[in-house]
């Protein structure tokens, strides 16, 4: 019995081993070995060792993409999961029609993040400046409400905000399914007794809530971050990195000069640095996070 439950157990595994090794893994094999050459994604190419990590290093283009990818990764994590966090108290609250609401506001997750794009793009160009343009004439805001008439995406200073909005709009939904469970293992009693103690609704979320749902911000946190430092679609849909360069994300500079610009091996290097730039950055976060997690057991 216990040989026909282990054939059973590699059949399932070793198709699906399989299929990642090759898609996945030696992919990345490959990029690991391809960095140490000078290959150009076609022809021949020889071995120069460390010399493509230590262009890295020297590269202004990088360092500036670098300095936008942080920038906005950071930006977005904290509006995502404060907006969420907020949300998903909302709906963990008795208001009518709750469940409902919880589908809609989760809908977002479901579309595809290009289409997204693509929909709030044309949103700046035209319906955005044209409401902002009734808005301030209406109320006669003139010059300082100037840029509510203008689209933020060919703005080189305001482009990245408009992408961390459509990426906030949408990264809300999964997190804020994850707040929501994370509520539901808050035991009532806790806020009873802390009511009869005279605490207030700030000290309750503070000294109760959140120490308790703080694995699932440990999760929302970290998963958020490496997601927004790996951003590409929405940028290349909204702004293809640019005005210029304002919004030329890491993986984009990987992307077309690996694959566009014949750096391939340049980019490879690029890319195993940022996979461990990306590595550290989570494992950093979930270092600090998991020091305010607490057991109710």
């Amino acid at each position: 019995m216990k040989q026909k439950t282990f054939d059973a157990f590699l059949i399932m595994v070793i198709p699906a081993f399989l299929l990642f090794f090759t898609f996945h893994t030696f992919p990345a094999l490959q990029s690991l070995f391809y960095s140490f050459t000078n290959w150009r994604g076609y022809g021949i190419y020889k071995f120069v060792g460390l010399k493509n990590y230590l262009n890295v290093f020297a590269d202004a283009r990088v360092w500036e993409a670098y300095l936008f990818t942080f920038k906005f990764a950071i930006t977005a994590t904290l509006l995502v999961n404060i907006l969420s966090l907020l949300l998903a108290m909302a709906l963990n609250s008795t208001i009518p029609l709750r469940r409902i609401f919880r589908a809609i506001y989760f809908f977002p997750n479901i579309l595809s993040i290009l289409i997204i794009g693509f929909i709030f793009r044309y949103m700046f160009v035209y319906l955005f400046p044209q409401a902002g343009a009734w808005f301030v004439n209406a109320f006669h805001l003139g010059q300082p409400f100037a840029v509510l008439t203008e689209n933020i995406l060919g703005k080189p200073n305001l482009a990245w905000l408009g992408i961390v909005a459509v990426v906030t709009w949408q990264g809300i939904a999964f997190n804020t399914l994850l707040y929501l469970a994370g509520l539901q293992t808050v035991p009532d009693e806790l806020f009873e007794a802390a009511s009869l103690d005279g605490a207030g609704k700030i000290s309750r979320f503070w000294h109760i809530t959140l120490p308790i749902i703080m694995p699932f911000v440990t999760i929302n946190m970290v998963l958020a971050m490496k997601g927004f430092l790996m951003v590409f679609d929405p940028i290349m849909a909204l702004t293809g990195g640019g005005p210029g360069r304002a919004t030329e994300a890491i993986a984009l500079v990987i992307y077309r000069g690996g694959f566009q610009g014949g750096q391939f091996a340049y980019q490879s290097a690029n890319a195993i640095l940022y996979f461990i730039i990306i590595l550290l950055v989570s494992l950093f976060q979930i270092k600090v996070l998991q020091k305010r997690e607490v057991s109710i057991a």
